[in-house]
């Protein structure tokens, strides 16, 4: 009996601790992670606001911009923000599938193979420069981000909980890159671009440096939540947050892009859960466990625009893009009141 209660009391314990995570507690911990990032990455606060959603919603994203421009940084300064076990891996044109998911060594000694694990079983994975490796490298990563498992020569692996690749890329006109193709770009929930920083930012960039004497800050930055923490933030966002069936129907009409007759394809039904999810995490970052239209809108154009594939004569033109098609939607699609 003793051992009974005593069991019953953690049973009790932990159910106190998952109950405790509400509306309050995820954006107060969402508005830390996104205060200490801003306290090192000078850029738009917006931008980064949307990456942060996209960790707790459970997505991948994917940064394209030029060289420079604070992509490594961010995701170093992100991970260690997050107090999640970090890798990065520098993807380059010699790079092998192996070199990232492990593969099995023979010990002579021993009279057995073991396995080595490689440097995707990480909470927090920077792919640096994805698209300087070639597809099979690139197609690595696939499994990993959308099972959460890796296979290693028959072998199934599990990788730990939570798990987050954040991919960065040149963009593709630039010499020696491979485009990702679309069945990995729509495994990324989001594809964003950081920009160059104005006057003002870049000028609060060079006088932070002055003060760090360091090009690489990151061990300044403090851990906010744990690997628990973000786990039970994600699992409230999941269940806790409130749609609409009108706001639901907004989401679904996103659809109608299939249809358009300047795409191949459309944004997936993966897609639109993507954008579901975002769209619980901003509600939850504004305080709110509902969800409106809003929170869908600001969103929709990084969660779709990397998934709508352009017929080549429509892409080769160089005046429309995935994302200029969404925010056409956007503009024409009826919003729910």
């Amino acid at each position: 009996m003793q051992a009974l209660r005593k069991q019953n009391f953690y049973v009790d314990a932990y159910i106190y601790v998952v109950n405790a995570v509400d509306v309050g507690f995820v954006k107060d911990k969402a508005d830390q992670i996104l205060s200490e990032n801003m306290r090192f990455y000078s850029g738009s606060k917006e931008t980064v606001a949307k990456i942060v959603a996209a960790v707790i919603a459970g997505g991948h994203i994917l940064i394209e911009d030029k060289p420079g421009v604070g992509k490594t940084f961010l995701a170093k300064v992100m991970a260690k923000t997050l107090g999640l076990s970090f890798s990065r891996i520098q993807f380059t044109p010699d790079l092998l599938p192996s070199d990232i998911i492990g593969t099995k060594m023979w010990r002579a000694a021993e009279g057995t193979f073991e396995v080595m694990l490689g440097p995707v079983f990480s909470n927090f994975v920077l792919a640096d420069e994805i698209n300087r490796a070639p597809p099979k490298t690139q197609a690595a990563l696939l499994e990993a981000m959308e099972e959460l498992q890796v296979t290693i020569e028959g072998e199934t692996h599990q990788l730990p909980k939570p798990f987050t690749v954040m991919a960065t890329q040149n963009p593709i006109e630039f010499e020696g890159t491979y485009p990702l193709p679309e069945a990995q770009m729509d495994r990324f929930m989001l594809k964003i671009s950081l920009g160059y920083p104005s006057e003002e930012l870049e000028k609060q960039l060079l006088d932070r440096r002055v003060e760090w004497r360091t090009d690489d800050p990151t061990a300044f930055a403090k851990p906010i939540v744990t690997d628990k923490e973000l786990l039970q933030m994600r699992d409230f966002v999941e269940a806790e947050v409130a749609v609409d069936p009108d706001v639901m129907g907004y989401i679904l009409s996103f659809r109608k892009i299939r249809d358009d007759e300047r795409v191949i394809a459309g944004p997936s039904p993966r897609a639109l859960i993507s954008l579901l999810r975002m769209s619980r995490a901003m509600a939850v970052m504004d305080g709110r466990d509902y969800v409106i239209p809003d929170d869908v809108k600001e969103v929709a154009t990084e969660v779709l625009g990397h998934r709508v594939v352009l017929k080549p004569e429509i892409a080769l033109e160089g005046n429309v893009s995935g994302a200029s098609v969404v925010k056409e939607y956007l503009a024409e699609i009826p919003v729910p009141k």
